[in-house]
């Protein structure tokens, strides 16, 4: 896919699908083919590589007898010939509906074409015969077929609901057909061809519409996408249909891994083109890494071996296609407010919950706890404050101490306090600076003299200082110690290791990223859990800038830090954006790069957390974010992982993965980042 244009979808591994439902007239296939090509004119038009019709859509489901009449037959026949020899000029694959005449017997079939060639017919499996339907009357079902081959418009074509279509120019696009009544079944035949390996499920179907049906119908095809790791595309009969005891809403559905991302309108009087921008890499990611679902695969084999390939190239326009879909800037912070509330809520109790039952199973009773003023370490205390309300143990029993160092401000040097005291902990003060000194002294460094000498031993020197101090205190009042830091510093091994913020009793952050712990600091202050001072501290610590504090201001006169820890590191904000992308589904850096710009590139596209004002709504382009990755690339795989293969305990929290060496990430600390940057600087332009 390395020809097309970067800014193409198809070059990233999405692949745009449509879901057509077009007006037909019931026993008129000349009208309904009529409709169905200028259907398939305009998914074509917009860039669509597959798009999918209702059952029987070429004659009308709801045709009844007349299934048996050689007229009709003869005229879908005639509607199938149009069909193909117009595709060779229509670049989508189209999958229609249509009786087909066989062996003797008739058969409900989806036929996918593609470029004037009959790629296969797949038969329905599973004829209802039950309330309103009576199929078996007119059909037969898949299990009665003799051949393996049918002829269809002229040429010989695989027939069976054992096909697999498989794209030979776009990895990871394979798909099946099944028909209707076949997705309700509670083995469909849907499941089959996902564990054999079709990622995208289609279901042509003409559904008659009853009170609550759509509903179902929406949680049906969502289920199956999630339980097979695929997509699922339900195009359902609409206007047109025989109302004599029945009526069609036309329901259009594209669910993908659990998730709807596109519906049509119900009972529209006019044609009806659903799009949507499948993710294939994901699903194929999703796939390779859970191995329950390749032992599902053994299990079956048998059955999933005998199912036959169909190989095809797919109209993939070489012209750049955008991506439509709405990749979320925030992976780990949901943009609607209830579901971000909830998302915090759910944080916060499992936080929680990791370090009370790590104090039940310790027999201790007091935490200590170093707080900076900063992000990482607020969000720690008010873990270790709630805690200690669970236990039913007085917050007295959280020893919280401010360690003011070289490059403390007074800003965070007063939030800490103020934080101390607002939630009612054990508060106290123990300057390092005495210590710190004594130890560059020590090291005969030339910092110890006065000399601004800022380089990593004199920052070091302090974070060892401030840890080793914690632990001391720890034994000294049989307390365990709490690490504040998140999980965006691990990745980019912005901590001291060993004697230094690496290290803790329990870490309470250590899978939490740097953006979310910025909302849960501002949902503990927009919920008023701690009182009105709490939230006044929570909110001037949101508004601080990050940074270590390990150097002194230049400007002596200055209330905030003189570092920035972002100067350094990157962009948190894209930096937790590179990780999630990385860790969660292992992409290759230039398909990191290409969904990067597509969230930040424009502060108009897609939606925006409530809590982030207009003014800080950034923005970065493909430069400056190749530069960032390239960054994160050389941290996270080549210079830091021997901080994480030591890492204390800690609860992971997000499906987005953790690093703990024991949990989701496995990795050597004596790795090469070079196929990844050399990936990157290839295929970024």
């Amino acid at each position: 896919m390395g020809g097309l244009p970067f800014d193409s979808l198809y070059r990233h591994g999405f692949a745009r699908v449509a879901v057509a439902v077009p007006r037909v007239r019931v026993a008129d296939p000349a009208y309904n083919v009529e409709e169905t090509l200028r259907l398939a004119r305009r998914a074509a038009a917009d860039g669509a590589a597959l798009t999918v019709f209702p059952e029987l859509g070429l004659s009308s489901y709801t045709s009844d007898d007349l299934f048996h009449q050689d007229a009709l037959d003869d005229a879908v026949d005639a509607a199938l010939a149009r069909v193909v020899a117009e595709s060779a000029d229509i670049d989508t694959v189209l999958v229609v509906g249509a009786p087909v005449r066989t062996q003797g017997r008739l058969f409900n079939c989806g036929i996918a074409v593609c470029r004037g060639r009959v790629l296969g017919a797949a038969p329905k499996s599973y004829l209802p015969n039950y309330r309103e339907f009576y199929e078996k009357r007119q059909f037969a079902a898949a299990r009665e077929n003799l051949a393996g081959e049918i002829s269809i418009a002229g040429q010989r074509a695989p027939f069976g609901a054992d096909l697999l279509f498989t794209a030979t120019n776009l990895p990871s696009f394979t798909f099946h057909l099944e028909i209707c009544e076949d997705g309700w079944v509670p083995l469909p035949p849907s499941g089959y061809a996902a564990l054999a390996g079709a990622t995208v499920l289609v279901n042509l179907s003409a559904s008659n519409i009853v009170i609550g049906k759509a509903d179902y119908r929406r949680a049906l095809c969502a289920s199956h996408s999630a339980r097979f790791l695929a997509a699922y595309l339900y195009s359902a009969a609409g206007h047109g249909e025989s109302t004599t005891d029945m009526a069609w809403d036309g329901q259009a559905l594209v669910c993908e891994n659990g998730d709807l991302v596109a519906e049509g309108e119900r009972f529209a009087d006019h044609p009806q083109l659903v799009t949507a921008d499948l993710d294939l890499q994901r699903l194929a990611a999703d796939r390779l890494r859970t191995t329950s679902f390749a032992d599902n695969v053994h299990d079956h084999r048998e059955r999933l071996g005998a199912m036959r390939r169909v190989e095809f190239d797919l109209p993939i326009p070489e012209t750049v296609v955008p991506l439509r879909r709405e990749i979320q800037r925030f992976p780990y912070v949901p943009a609607d407010p209830a579901a971000r509330n909830e998302r915090c809520a759910e944080v916060h109790h499992i936080q929680v919950e990791g370090l009370t039952t790590r104090l039940r199973a310790t027999g201790l009773q007091r935490l200590v706890i170093g707080v900076s003023g900063g992000l990482d370490s607020t969000q720690a205390l008010i873990v270790a404050a709630k805690t200690m309300d669970r236990l039913g143990l007085p917050r007295a029993n959280v020893l919280a101490y401010t360690m003011p160092g070289f490059g403390t401000s007074a800003r965070t040097r007063t939030d800490a306090h103020r934080l101390m005291a607002a939630l009612g902990v054990t508060a106290a003060e123990i300057d390092i600076r005495p210590s710190a000194t004594q130890m560059l002294r020590d090291l005969n460094h030339a910092a110890a003299e006065g000399v601004p000498q800022y380089d990593v031993t004199y920052e070091n020197v302090q974070a060892g200082e401030r840890t080793s101090h914690l632990f001391r205190l720890a034994n000294q009042h049989g307390a365990l110690v709490v690490g504040t830091g998140d999980l965006s510093e691990l990745a980019l091994g912005w901590c001291t290791f060993g004697v230094g913020d690496h290290m803790a009793h329990y870490s309470v952050n250590a899978s939490v990223p740097k953006t979310l712990i910025k909302y849960l600091i501002a949902w503990a202050a927009d919920t008023g859990q701690f009182g009105p001072e709490a939230t006044e501290v929570l909110q001037s610590v949101l508004r601080t800038e990050i940074s270590p504090e390990l150097i002194p201001h230049d400007d002596a006169e200055a209330e905030g830090p003189g570092q920035s820890s972002e100067a350094t590191v990157g962009p948190y904000e894209l930096q937790d954006f590179h990780l999630y992308y990385l860790l969660r589904f292992g992409y290759r850096p230039s398909r990191v790069a290409y969904l990067a710009r597509h969230a930040w590139s424009d502060p108009e596209r897609g939606a925006w957390p409530d809590l982030i004002p207009a003014d800080q709504r950034h923005t970065y382009d493909l430069p400056t974010i190749k530069r960032w990755l390239a960054e994160f690339l050389r941290r996270f795989v080549q210079t830091s992982q021997f901080k994480r293969s030591t890492l204390p305990n800690a609860p992971k929290v997000g499906s987005g993965g953790s690093l703990s060496p024991r949990g989701d990430w496995r990795a050597p600390s004596d790795a090469s980042a070079a196929a990844w940057l050399d990936e990157l600087e290839r295929n970024v332009p």
